[in-house]
């Protein structure tokens, strides 16, 4: 869905935006063409654009060190794919949105012999009717595991206090899935945390893979049960908390440490990542 108030070069980097992979604590982009970065920064502050190449056969970007891809206006050809594939990590995303464009099953085999997985090709926008062709392959992952792959994303995350947001571990209540939430319906969100001296130490991660990571073995340790949602909140936001916050814990944590829970405004949290 799209806004018709909103202008239209708006709409394609919000599309964009949209399809951008979890990352860790920066998200590193090529934007072909550089045509599209300024709108994807202002959307998402996290973003550190590492290339703006205008002609794709000149690509000077580093193997596997870019999570996305994207390129505004452009069509499926050999030289970006190409391109795209060996700069991208595995797992990272070429995203592609040309609105002059319709989507079809060509754009999907052309994608597949290229190597991407996980395709995806839909209409851009929809509203006032739909137009345009959104684009959106993945590198193969090198890991087979889940918990690899995340493990793989977080390695590559260089400084951790470099990181727009924090991702907090959420227990919401009432326990139901966003889409059968009503819009006025009342909710409530505590953050996991530990106990301090005579306080609540809240668990916060520098990005959403890192919080994953956490989560999967205290789960299975029996340590945390009820998490159902991972808020996403500006850096900022976190110097006017009254309560401190542990960066990036260890999932031994636990080992020594107390759950506790504190009340945190859903209201203050960012958009979620995908």
């Amino acid at each position: 869905m799209t806004d018709p108030a909103v202008p239209l070069h708006h709409q394609w980097a919000e599309t964009l935006a949209r399809h951008l992979p979890p990352s860790g604590a920066v998200l590193r982009l090529v934007d072909v063409g550089g045509r599209a970065s300024a709108l994807l920064c202002e959307l998402r502050p996290d973003i550190t654009v590492i290339a703006t190449p205008e002609a794709v056969q000149a690509w000077s970007v580093d193997a596997d060190s870019a999570d996305a891809v994207v390129a505004l206006g452009e069509s499926l050809h050999v030289a970006l794919l190409t391109s795209a594939l060996a700069a991208l990590r595995p797992g990272g995303r070429l995203i592609i949105f040309n609105p002059k464009d319709r989507p079809g099953k060509t754009q999907v085999k052309t994608l597949e012999k290229a190597g991407f997985t996980r395709i995806l090709v839909e209409a851009g926008l929809t509203v006032p009717v739909p137009s345009g062709a959104l684009l959106r392959g993945e590198k193969p992952h090198t890991e087979v595991r889940t918990v690899d792959r995340v493990k793989q994303v977080t390695a590559q995350e260089a400084n951790p206090r470099a990181a727009r947001f924090v991702y907090l571990l959420i227990e919401q209540q009432p326990f139901k899935p966003a889409w059968r939430m009503k819009p006025d319906e009342p909710r409530q969100w505590k953050a996991a945390g530990v106990k301090g001296d005579g306080e609540t130490v809240v668990l916060a991660f520098s990005s959403l893979p890192r919080a994953v990571e956490f989560m999967q073995p205290v789960v299975m340790a029996g340590h945390i049960q009820s998490v159902n949602k991972i808020g996403k909140f500006a850096w900022e936001l976190t110097k006017k908390w009254p309560f401190p916050i542990m960066l990036n814990p260890s999932d031994e944590l636990f080992d020594t440490q107390t759950l506790a829970w504190t009340i945190i405004d859903p209201d203050e949290a960012e958009a979620p990542d995908e």
